[in-house]
């Protein structure tokens, strides 16, 4: 029997195949959790889930992470817990689920750990909960949060779940690690966790005519590959009580498509616009959402999150984990490559 075994809860969302499929390759027994009765992966995932079925050291379990009952079954035999299952869509007619996900399953997944002497968790958190930067400043894992408002009920629950795993450290003795990856994006599936690549897709189909608040706002992006990988790290090298942002560059919305056409080999066009144009327009959706259950592509809080900077630093990943990703240009350029081979784009 492998003696390395892991629960991966999440491990059919983006990040998550990844990760699972790396576990395997570094000789790691996997057990993934998901809701639905097997496996189910969005169009584009890389991984084709008949092989990941067929693994040997694989086996898929089905059960909810809300479900604390569900969890410690999941957990039983596992000697490591990887916990990335959130609710990280844009909008939800019922607002309380951002918090069962984000908040009660996360503690469901600890007090299961707890009891099971589960020797190491990784818990997925996200860049958000450290919250915007000044500008000019480049923030890092000590960063304190310069705004008491947050835009979105993901940010929001997510920061409360990240107050609440440092308590399970210091009170519970948890032996935790956290990770904080900025945007993901990349080969791998073609999903809402993904929204980076579809910016891509459509920038290059010329069907994104606009560039909000003139490209100006800062973000950091990372490759989906380097952030499961920076799961593994965290798993095998990082300190228990400390978070760990996965990322790479910090790229302006323009530099970002700039250096996406670039690597197209064609400049679109884009308008450079206010911000007060596609806030208007989220409103729109979400008030349609809200009058008429329409699921909005976008919404007034995710504008916000764009026409904020988020420029973050890794570098404490690099020295203590041996983190190294790839360049943004390269994950463009993969992420364009695999369009390109699913016909999404020419």
């Amino acid at each position: 029997m492998n003696s390395r075994k892991v629960l991966v809860t999440g491990a059919t969302g983006l990040i998550g195949t990844k990760l699972v499929e790396k576990l395997l390759a570094r000789g790691y027994a996997v057990r993934g959790m998901g809701r639905r009765p097997k496996p189910e992966y969005p169009k584009g995932c890389t991984v084709p889930p008949e092989n990941l079925w067929e693994h040997p050291e694989f086996e898929y379990f089905q059960g909810d992470v809300c479900d604390a009952d569900s969890v410690l079954r999941a957990m039983e035999g596992c000697r490591f817990v990887l916990h990335l299952a959130a609710y990280a869509k844009n909008w939800s007619k019922d607002k309380s689920i951002f918090y069962r996900f984000n908040v009660d399953a996360m503690e469901n997944v600890f007090r299961a750990a707890k009891a099971l002497n589960v020797e190491r968790i990784v818990w997925t958190s996200t860049i958000v909960t450290l919250g915007p930067t000044a500008p000019g400043v480049c923030g890092d894992e000590m960063m304190e949060r310069i705004t008491d408002r947050y835009f979105t009920e993901y940010e929001e629950t997510k920061s409360i779940a990240e107050k609440k795993a440092f308590e399970w450290v210091e009170r519970e003795g948890l032996p935790l690690v956290i990770v904080n990856p900025t945007r993901v994006f990349g080969p791998g599936q073609l999903s809402e966790s993904n929204a980076v690549v579809d910016l891509i897709r459509q920038y290059c189909r010329g069907t994104f005519p606009i560039l909000l608040n003139y490209g100006r706002n800062v973000g950091n992006y990372v490759l989906v590959d380097d952030v499961a990988e920076g799961h593994i790290l965290a798993l095998e090298r990082g300190r228990i009580g400390e978070k760990y942002i996965l990322g790479s560059e910090n790229y302006s919305l323009g530099e970002f498509f700039r250096t996406v056409g670039e690597e197209y080999g064609k400049k679109r066009f884009q308008l450079p616009i206010y911000k007060i144009i596609p806030l208007c327009v989220a409103n729109g959706m979400k008030l349609s959402a809200e009058l008429f259950g329409i699921y909005p592509p976008i919404t007034p809080g995710w504008v916000k999150t764009f026409l904020a900077d988020w420029t973050f630093s890794c570098d404490k990943a690099r020295r203590e984990l041996g983190y190294e990703p790839v360049s943004v240009r390269e994950g463009i350029r993969r992420s364009i490559e695999w369009l390109r081979e699913l016909k999404e784009i020419r």
